[in-house]
């Protein structure tokens, strides 16, 4: 079987550089994509070509897939995991902010997937697997504009699938429940910046504490554990639209499920509370 070229980006931490190795140890063809050429250079080691990507820059995009297409003439599956998490009580996080926000979790997922569109059609085979989140079907206190761009996502990634079916192209979104990453350090000192001079000040300041120790957790998902969902999604026969990652993912949407809004906006409030 011929080898499948796969391009993952946000591949120089995390889950991104998990899922890279992964991949390339199990014979794809894998370019690592980032912004910065320093930070992917250890990828290379385990067969990941390292890639320079801004996913918020046309021009960019477009310079990394000609290489893609100069050096192996396809792309089989693109994997956006590309993005960042800014938290802060909606009123306190600067729209600046919040728009670069939705510029790189969403418009910089869909930039490049338009790119490689045309591309998939005319080979009549690829597979886009958008990194979401559980974040991107629940919803929590001082999260709301990282949930908002992984909602924006998913309807995104729901219509992409249903408009590309027939043709080949497969859509599968992957939600990840909480990770234990630097990703979860950053918001959190991210949300007490936002919140010192804001209207919820004293209860976002406890908050980025509490989100500090949570993620130093040892029961969070590992990087490992959700690049083996997102190989599953890229390599499965028939991909499902979308695959939770880890208990906390199933337990949360199950409780967001079954319980009326209000019970679920008291049981939410009294946890973030509880991890203040």
């Amino acid at each position: 079987m011929e080898q499948q070229v796969v391009l993952v980006t946000g591949a120089s931490s995390g889950i991104g550089r998990e899922t890279a190795i992964l991949m390339a140890r199990t014979g794809h063809v894998v370019y690592g994509a980032a912004r910065r050429l320093d930070k992917l250079q250890e990828l290379s080691k385990y067969g990941v070509i390292p890639l320079v990507l801004d996913v918020t820059k046309d021009y960019s995009c477009q310079n990394a897939l000609q290489q893609i297409l100069n050096q192996h003439g396809t792309l089989d599956i693109l994997i956006n995991n590309a993005g960042y998490g800014s938290y802060g009580a909606v009123e306190d996080v600067p729209l600046a902010e919040a728009r670069h926000q939705m510029e790189v979790n969403v418009f910089g997922a869909i930039r490049l997937t338009r790119m490689v569109l045309p591309l998939f059609r005319r080979q009549h085979q690829g597979r886009v697997i958008m990194v979401s989140s559980i974040a991107g079907r629940v919803t929590g206190p001082f999260g709301g504009w990282y949930h908002a761009s992984k909602y924006a996502l998913e309807a995104l990634s729901d219509a992409l699938r249903m408009e590309t079916a027939g043709q080949g192209i497969q859509v599968s979104i992957v939600e990840p429940g909480l990770v234990r990453t630097a990703w979860g350090h950053i918001a959190a000192d991210h949300l007490a910046e936002v919140s010192r001079q804001g209207a919820c000040r004293a209860w976002g300041e406890k908050m980025a504490r509490g989100l500090h120790r949570l993620y130093d957790q040892k029961w969070l998902n590992t990087p490992q554990d959700v690049a083996k969902t997102i190989f599953l999604a890229a390599n499965a026969s028939q991909p499902q639209a979308r695959y939770l990652c880890g208990k906390d993912a199933w337990l949360l949407l199950l409780a967001h499920t079954l319980l009326p809004t209000g019970l679920y906006d008291m049981a939410a409030r009294w946890v973030m509370k509880k991890l203040s």
